[in-house]
């Protein structure tokens, strides 16, 4: 089956609110394309320089997925449609500063790192919520909701995860306007997840094979 085969067979098997986002790390522009073809219409990046690169004019949203360095800051918010790694008050105020330079909203997600693993980016969860604090007084980011992290699985991620990642989540939307993003699920977990209530899915190999 092809990259179009899947896609198309992945957009008909999930609900209608999920948005699915093709993780293109190491993709063509041919693969991207094709994916968009096929009716995906987010694209994630790791890293901004490949973004840069092979992204520029796709006919899709453009997300960076990837932890960002300060000195990318710049770029990424020149290429960007929204940042999904936000995970420290230190990128999010470089991010505004250069948001403020350009003129520009940045719409964002705070990355948590749910499983608490030292190896990987993204805020604890107890933190999540300070963050967001901060975040709400940068005029020029628009906090949308989370980006989870889970643990490395061959199978299926242990559920806790998403439903500790879900209830992180109403909780912010409780405290805070604008909330309606939980980027949670990727290829090996993808349906397990959207049943805990993920509203955003990224997926590459389930793709791109």
């Amino acid at each position: 089956m092809g990259i179009r085969e899947k896609a198309k067979k992945i957009i008909a098997s999930v609900p209608r609110n999920v948005k699915i986002l093709a993780a293109t790390k190491g993709r063509s522009r041919e693969e991207i394309n094709e994916a968009i073809n096929a009716g995906i219409r987010i694209i994630g990046e790791n890293y901004v320089q490949e973004a840069a690169s092979k992204c520029a004019g796709i006919n899709a949203e453009l997300h960076l997925i990837g932890h960002l360095q300060t000195n990318k800051a710049k770029n990424a918010v020149e290429i960007f449609d929204m940042i999904q790694s936000i995970d420290s008050f230190r990128i999010a105020n470089e991010v505004q500063k250069e948001c403020e330079k350009a003129g520009k909203k940045m719409n964002v997600l705070i990355e948590v790192n749910i499983g608490m693993e030292k190896s990987k980016s993204g805020c604890m969860p107890s933190e999540v919520m300070q963050l967001a604090e901060k975040i709400a007084g940068m005029p020029n980011l628009r906090l949308k909701g989370l980006m989870v992290v889970s643990p490395d699985a061959e199978e299926d991620v242990d559920r806790k995860y998403y439903k500790i990642s879900k209830k992180v989540f109403d909780d912010l939307g409780k405290s805070h306007k604008g909330i309606e993003t939980l980027s949670m699920g990727m290829s090996n977990s993808f349906m397990a997840a959207i049943e805990e209530g993920s509203n955003m899915i990224r997926l590459g190999r389930a793709i791109f094979g």
